[in-house]
């Protein structure tokens, strides 16, 4: 499990498979590389993965606040990605890989997106992203009062597999509480979308096959979000896996590993491209 530099960020990240086929995988906040364990072990034989831990998570250096933090990560993720690969994301690592996807297409040869939680390609369903806002507002307030355990407590409840967190052990509660500030950086892009994701003819400059995959009964808004993305991005595939809820690639490695699979079988060799 090495660490190095990556766009200059002292970063830790893990390497899964020996499959003749680069991947990169970009976990969810608050999470880290392991958890694309099931997943990366599923895609072992087809592909050699690398999974970075994002600033603040896993063993990569606590993020320094000196950038943006979507730029820090793209840049992170860019440099990881090297020459180029399929690139795999899930909830807010998903906002990053769809991002790579858009500034830098010649590098993405295959786009995986799962329950990507960009927020604001939910508001043509106003009534979804609006009920969303409320769902949201508890954890919310507790952010705007520095309150990182309740906020923690919250904020899993919605989006971390419905595990009760009063079972948690101590330090896994004080962890998860010591990451919630990065939650609340993520807003700017997530609800505003800083990035520009979702400007004229920027998802539109996608080319690469590209696979939506979210659970069926996960929060409502992400279905808003991937119709939105589906109806943008190019013969884009969305894909519901069953009894599934947000955290689908820990519970559902291998169908999701099998929906991926398909999704790279849809990628042109590389000498074709």
């Amino acid at each position: 499990m090495p660490s190095g530099l990556r766009a200059g960020f002292p970063t830790h990240w893990r390497s899964f498979g020996d499959g003749p086929e680069t991947a990169l995988l970009l976990h969810c906040a608050l999470a880290h590389s392991g958890a694309w364990r099931g997943v990366a072990s599923a895609l072992s034989g087809r592909l050699s993965l690398l999974a970075p831990d994002m600033p603040g998570h896993g063993k990569s250096a606590d993020w320094d606040h000196r950038r943006d933090l979507h730029d820090q990560i793209t840049d992170i993720a860019l440099d990881c990605l090297g020459s180029g690969g399929h690139v795999i994301g899930h909830s807010f690592g998903a906002t990053i890989a769809l991002r790579m996807a858009i500034e830098a297409p010649e590098k993405v040869r295959s786009l995986t997106l799962i329950e990507p939680v960009l927020f604001a390609a939910a508001k043509p369903e106003p009534a979804i992203y609006q009920q969303y806002l409320k769902d949201a507002a508890v954890f919310g307030a507790a952010m705007q009062k520095g309150d990182w355990a309740a906020s923690a407590k919250a904020f899993t409840t919605v989006w971390g597999g419905g595990g009760d967190w009063d079972a948690l052990p101590d330090n896994e509660k004080a962890g998860l509480a010591s990451r919630m500030h990065f939650i609340r950086e993520t807003e700017p892009c997530l609800f505003d979308d800083s990035a520009n994701l979702l400007s004229a003819g920027r998802c539109e400059r996608i080319t690469c096959p590209t696979l939506l995959i979210r659970g069926a009964v996960t929060e409502l808004v992400i279905g808003a979000i991937h119709r939105t993305l589906a109806k943008r991005i190019n013969a884009a595939t969305d894909v519901v896996i069953p009894n599934a809820g947000h955290m689908v690639p820990l519970t559902h490695p291998e169908l999701v590993a099998e929906r991926i699979v398909e999704n790279l079988d849809r990628a042109r060799p590389r000498h074709l491209t």
